[in-house]
């Protein structure tokens, strides 16, 4: 006979996404993962396969946690300003996720722009070829701007949402502040 799990699945997940948030996939270890999950080894590999499967559970959780500002950023109907909206909201959710400092997908995106693991690279495409075409639908609403235009001004908000994400792990909410009045000057 099979046993119970002594933990709940959603609970030790939003412990794990909170470790790789703050150290990175390579380097969160295992034991790392026992620790602050609160689980032994043997229980993350029955539930989770390995590391890499806590960590696509730990993107998914951090997905469906974010969902409503993405939500927010679909059905608004303001174009360049609810982009503006979105940066910073951007800003304002992580730290209310548990003073999470930056973006998890972006974070992650960067540390496997190098890297052959497909699967997690396959995630991080797919998260960004969404954002932009989100950003692309939105840039449309101006009846002025060309399709040229408004891909090079996706293209460009895609890299500013990057280095938002950067910057909001070490600079002031001034700077910051600061940072997404020009990037939305610029358009």
């Amino acid at each position: 006979m099979a046993r119970s799990k002594q933990y709940n699945e959603q609970e030790v997940i939003e412990k794990a996404m909170s470790l790789f948030w703050r150290n990175g996939y390579e380097n969160t270890s295992v034991r790392m993962l026992e620790k602050e999950m609160g689980i032994n080894q043997f229980s993350i590999y029955a539930s989770f396969g390995n590391k890499q499967g806590v960590f696509l559970e730990s993107l998914k959780c951090y997905k469906s946690k974010v969902n409503s500002m993405f939500e927010k950023l679909k059905n608004a109907t303001s174009g360049v300003n609810d982009i503006k909206d979105f940066f910073y909201d951007s800003i304002r959710i992580p730290s209310e996720m548990g003073d999470q400092k930056g973006c998890l997908l972006t974070n992650t995106y960067n540390e496997f722009a190098e890297d052959e693991d497909q699967k997690i690279k396959e995630q991080m495409a797919e998260f960004m070829n969404n954002l932009k075409e989100i950003f692309i639908e939105k840039l449309r609403m101006d009846k002025t701007k060309d399709e040229a235009t408004i891909v090079k001004q996706a293209n460009y908000l895609v890299l500013a949402k990057h280095g938002l994400a950067a910057a909001s792990r070490v600079n002031t909410t001034k700077e910051i502040e600061d940072y997404i009045e020009v990037t939305f000057n610029n358009l």
